[in-house]
Protein backbone atom coordinates (compact mmCIF):
# COMPACT_ATOMS: atom_id res chain seq x y z
CA UNK A 1 0.00 0.00 0.00
CA UNK A 2 1.59 3.43 -1.15
CA UNK A 3 2.42 5.51 1.71
CA UNK A 4 4.50 8.61 1.44
CA UNK A 5 5.35 11.87 3.37
CA UNK A 6 3.13 14.84 1.88
CA UNK A 7 3.48 18.56 2.27
CA UNK A 8 0.37 18.46 4.50
CA UNK A 9 1.60 15.33 6.60
CA UNK A 10 1.83 11.84 5.78
CA UNK A 11 -0.35 10.28 2.78
CA UNK A 12 -1.38 6.45 2.29
CA UNK A 13 -3.69 4.81 -0.28
CA UNK A 14 -4.74 1.87 -2.08
CA UNK A 15 -2.52 0.95 -4.92
CA UNK A 16 -5.52 1.41 -7.60
CA UNK A 17 -7.87 4.67 -7.45
CA UNK A 18 -9.56 6.93 -7.13
CA UNK A 19 -10.63 6.32 -3.76
CA UNK A 20 -12.63 8.51 -1.41
CA UNK A 21 -10.95 10.56 0.61
CA UNK A 22 -10.33 11.18 4.59
CA UNK A 23 -8.10 13.75 6.14
CA UNK A 24 -7.27 12.73 9.70
CA UNK A 25 -6.68 15.47 12.52
CA UNK A 26 -4.02 13.87 14.78
CA UNK A 27 -4.07 14.68 18.79
CA UNK A 28 -2.34 17.70 20.30
CA UNK A 29 1.41 15.56 20.06
CA UNK A 30 0.50 15.77 16.65
CA UNK A 31 1.99 13.37 13.17
CA UNK A 32 2.75 9.79 14.98
CA UNK A 33 3.39 6.44 14.52
CA UNK A 34 -0.10 5.56 16.09
CA UNK A 35 -1.89 7.45 13.21
CA UNK A 36 -0.39 6.08 10.59
CA UNK A 37 -1.34 3.15 11.70
CA UNK A 38 -4.76 4.16 11.75
CA UNK A 39 -4.70 5.74 8.27
CA UNK A 40 -2.75 2.67 7.02
CA UNK A 41 -6.16 0.73 8.86
CA UNK A 42 -8.63 3.08 6.27
CA UNK A 43 -6.48 2.96 3.62
CA UNK A 44 -7.17 -0.99 4.05
CA UNK A 45 -11.16 -0.16 3.77
CA UNK A 46 -10.39 1.67 0.45
CA UNK A 47 -10.36 5.52 1.58
CA UNK A 48 -7.17 7.50 0.63
CA UNK A 49 -6.03 9.15 3.86
CA UNK A 50 -4.16 12.57 4.49
CA UNK A 51 -2.92 12.56 8.16
CA UNK A 52 -2.52 16.51 8.47
CA UNK A 53 -0.17 18.27 10.22
CA UNK A 54 -2.19 20.96 12.44
CA UNK A 55 0.85 22.99 12.85
CA UNK A 56 1.78 23.88 9.59
CA UNK A 57 1.24 27.63 9.95
CA UNK A 58 1.27 27.80 14.19
CA UNK A 59 4.38 25.86 14.76
CA UNK A 60 4.01 22.99 17.51
CA UNK A 61 3.99 24.18 21.32
CA UNK A 62 6.85 23.58 23.97
CA UNK A 63 4.76 21.08 26.00
CA UNK A 64 5.81 17.14 27.81
CA UNK A 65 2.76 16.72 29.60
CA UNK A 66 -1.10 16.17 29.56
CA UNK A 67 -1.44 19.84 31.63
CA UNK A 68 1.29 21.56 29.04
CA UNK A 69 -0.70 20.61 25.91
CA UNK A 70 -4.09 21.51 27.39
CA UNK A 71 -2.24 24.48 27.97
CA UNK A 72 -1.33 24.99 24.58
CA UNK A 73 -4.90 23.94 23.21
CA UNK A 74 -6.49 26.47 25.29
CA UNK A 75 -4.12 29.62 23.03
CA UNK A 76 -3.86 28.07 19.66
CA UNK A 77 -5.24 30.00 16.82
CA UNK A 78 -8.49 28.06 15.62
CA UNK A 79 -8.26 30.12 12.62
CA UNK A 80 -5.40 29.05 11.38
CA UNK A 81 -5.80 25.58 12.48
CA UNK A 82 -8.80 25.94 9.93
CA UNK A 83 -6.87 27.16 7.44
CA UNK A 84 -4.29 24.16 7.53
CA UNK A 85 -7.42 21.70 7.38
CA UNK A 86 -9.00 23.37 4.54
CA UNK A 87 -5.79 23.46 2.84
CA UNK A 88 -5.41 19.31 3.34
CA UNK A 89 -8.64 19.28 2.22
CA UNK A 90 -8.22 20.92 -1.20
CA UNK A 91 -4.86 19.15 -1.10
CA UNK A 92 -5.95 15.54 -0.91
CA UNK A 93 -9.09 16.12 -2.99
CA UNK A 94 -7.35 16.97 -6.19
CA UNK A 95 -4.49 14.43 -5.57
CA UNK A 96 -4.65 11.54 -8.08
CA UNK A 97 -5.76 9.08 -5.37
CA UNK A 98 -8.57 10.96 -4.97
CA UNK A 99 -9.35 12.87 -8.13
CA UNK A 100 -12.16 14.69 -6.99
CA UNK A 101 -13.78 12.09 -5.20
CA UNK A 102 -15.92 12.95 -2.14
CA UNK A 103 -13.76 13.71 1.22
CA UNK A 104 -14.63 13.28 4.35
CA UNK A 105 -12.61 14.09 8.20
CA UNK A 106 -12.03 12.44 11.22
CA UNK A 107 -9.82 13.11 14.12
CA UNK A 108 -8.84 12.04 17.98
CA UNK A 109 -8.92 14.70 20.78
CA UNK A 110 -7.87 18.23 19.68
CA UNK A 111 -8.16 16.79 16.83
CA UNK A 112 -11.73 15.44 16.95
CA UNK A 113 -12.03 18.96 18.59
CA UNK A 114 -11.12 20.81 15.15
CA UNK A 115 -13.62 17.97 13.12
CA UNK A 116 -16.72 19.30 14.65
CA UNK A 117 -15.06 22.90 13.35
CA UNK A 118 -14.59 21.93 10.09
CA UNK A 119 -18.02 20.34 9.54
CA UNK A 120 -19.13 24.13 9.99
CA UNK A 121 -16.42 26.07 8.53
CA UNK A 122 -14.91 24.21 5.60
CA UNK A 123 -15.47 23.44 2.59
CA UNK A 124 -15.73 20.17 0.55
CA UNK A 125 -16.70 17.98 2.91
CA UNK A 126 -18.96 14.81 2.67
CA UNK A 127 -18.98 13.58 6.25
CA UNK A 128 -17.13 14.52 9.78
CA UNK A 129 -16.34 11.62 12.63
CA UNK A 130 -14.95 13.27 15.84
CA UNK A 131 -13.45 10.62 18.36
CA UNK A 132 -13.52 12.37 21.68
CA UNK A 133 -13.80 16.06 20.19
CA UNK A 134 -13.27 18.65 22.89
CA UNK A 135 -17.43 20.47 22.77
CA UNK A 136 -17.45 23.84 24.61
CA UNK A 137 -14.40 26.26 25.23
CA UNK A 138 -13.68 27.22 29.14
CA UNK A 139 -14.50 31.15 29.71
CA UNK A 140 -12.09 33.72 29.10
CA UNK A 141 -10.28 33.21 26.12
CA UNK A 142 -8.89 35.17 23.41
CA UNK A 143 -11.77 35.34 21.09
CA UNK A 144 -9.39 36.05 18.29
CA UNK A 145 -8.04 32.99 18.65
CA UNK A 146 -11.21 31.35 19.49
CA UNK A 147 -14.14 32.49 18.06
CA UNK A 148 -16.46 29.92 18.84
CA UNK A 149 -16.87 26.97 20.55
CA UNK A 150 -16.98 23.80 18.23
CA UNK A 151 -20.89 22.92 19.42
CA UNK A 152 -21.42 26.40 18.01
CA UNK A 153 -20.13 25.48 14.84
CA UNK A 154 -22.63 22.88 14.37
CA UNK A 155 -25.16 26.40 13.27
CA UNK A 156 -23.50 25.87 9.97
CA UNK A 157 -22.98 21.98 9.67
CA UNK A 158 -22.15 21.24 5.87
CA UNK A 159 -22.15 16.89 6.01
CA UNK A 160 -23.44 14.23 8.42
CA UNK A 161 -21.32 13.79 11.55
CA UNK A 162 -20.94 10.97 13.62
CA UNK A 163 -19.84 11.74 17.49
CA UNK A 164 -17.69 8.58 19.33
CA UNK A 165 -16.92 9.92 22.92
CA UNK A 166 -16.45 8.16 26.50
CA UNK A 167 -18.65 8.60 28.92
CA UNK A 168 -15.86 8.62 31.40
CA UNK A 169 -14.13 11.15 30.04
CA UNK A 170 -12.17 13.59 32.10
CA UNK A 171 -11.83 15.92 29.61
CA UNK A 172 -15.44 16.04 28.26
CA UNK A 173 -18.65 16.50 30.39
CA UNK A 174 -21.47 14.17 29.52
CA UNK A 175 -23.93 16.66 29.27
CA UNK A 176 -21.74 18.13 26.42
CA UNK A 177 -21.84 15.28 24.64
CA UNK A 178 -25.67 15.92 25.01
CA UNK A 179 -25.84 19.23 23.98
CA UNK A 180 -23.91 18.28 20.98
CA UNK A 181 -26.66 15.19 20.25
CA UNK A 182 -29.13 17.80 21.13
CA UNK A 183 -27.22 20.53 18.27
CA UNK A 184 -27.29 17.78 15.97
CA UNK A 185 -30.86 16.76 16.12
CA UNK A 186 -31.20 20.26 15.04
CA UNK A 187 -29.72 20.20 12.31
CA UNK A 188 -30.78 20.01 8.90
CA UNK A 189 -27.63 17.13 8.48
CA UNK A 190 -28.04 13.97 9.45
CA UNK A 191 -25.97 13.68 13.30
CA UNK A 192 -25.58 10.45 15.72
CA UNK A 193 -23.52 10.44 18.78
CA UNK A 194 -22.42 7.43 19.92
CA UNK A 195 -21.52 7.20 24.23
CA UNK A 196 -19.28 3.71 25.61
CA UNK A 197 -20.05 3.33 29.08
CA UNK A 198 -16.86 2.58 30.57
CA UNK A 199 -14.39 4.35 28.89
CA UNK A 200 -12.93 8.00 29.09
CA UNK A 201 -10.64 9.66 27.06
CA UNK A 202 -8.80 8.60 24.20
CA UNK A 203 -10.38 4.76 24.45
CA UNK A 204 -8.92 4.03 20.58
CA UNK A 205 -5.12 5.18 21.39
CA UNK A 206 -4.11 1.36 21.89
CA UNK A 207 -0.41 2.77 22.93
CA UNK A 208 -2.02 4.27 26.32
CA UNK A 209 -2.66 1.32 28.14
CA UNK A 210 -4.62 3.30 30.88
CA UNK A 211 -7.15 4.89 28.29
CA UNK A 212 -7.40 2.31 25.69
CA UNK A 213 -10.97 0.18 25.76
CA UNK A 214 -10.73 -2.63 23.45
CA UNK A 215 -14.73 -3.23 22.96
CA UNK A 216 -15.30 0.60 22.79
CA UNK A 217 -12.41 0.84 20.20
CA UNK A 218 -13.61 -1.92 18.04
CA UNK A 219 -17.03 -0.44 18.26
CA UNK A 220 -16.65 2.52 17.14
CA UNK A 221 -14.08 1.40 14.15
CA UNK A 222 -16.98 -0.66 13.42
CA UNK A 223 -19.17 2.16 13.01
CA UNK A 224 -16.76 4.75 11.18
CA UNK A 225 -16.23 2.62 8.11
CA UNK A 226 -19.61 1.99 7.25
CA UNK A 227 -20.61 5.46 7.94
CA UNK A 228 -17.68 6.97 5.52
CA UNK A 229 -18.52 4.47 3.01
CA UNK A 230 -22.09 5.63 2.85
CA UNK A 231 -21.52 9.51 2.99
CA UNK A 232 -17.86 9.60 0.74
CA UNK A 233 -19.74 6.56 -2.00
Amino acid sequence: MPSESHPHGFLTFPEAGPHPGVVMVPDVWGVSDLYERLAGRLAAEGFAVLVVDPYRKTGKGDFSDPAGAMAFIRQLSDPLVLETIQEAIDALASHPAVAGRKVGITGFCMGGMYVLHAAGTCSGLSAAAPFYGMIRNEAGLDPERKPRPALDAMASLSCPVLGLYGEEDALIPVEDVRALEAALEASPQPGEVHLYPGAGHAFLNDTREDAYRPEAAADAWGRLVPFLRKHLA
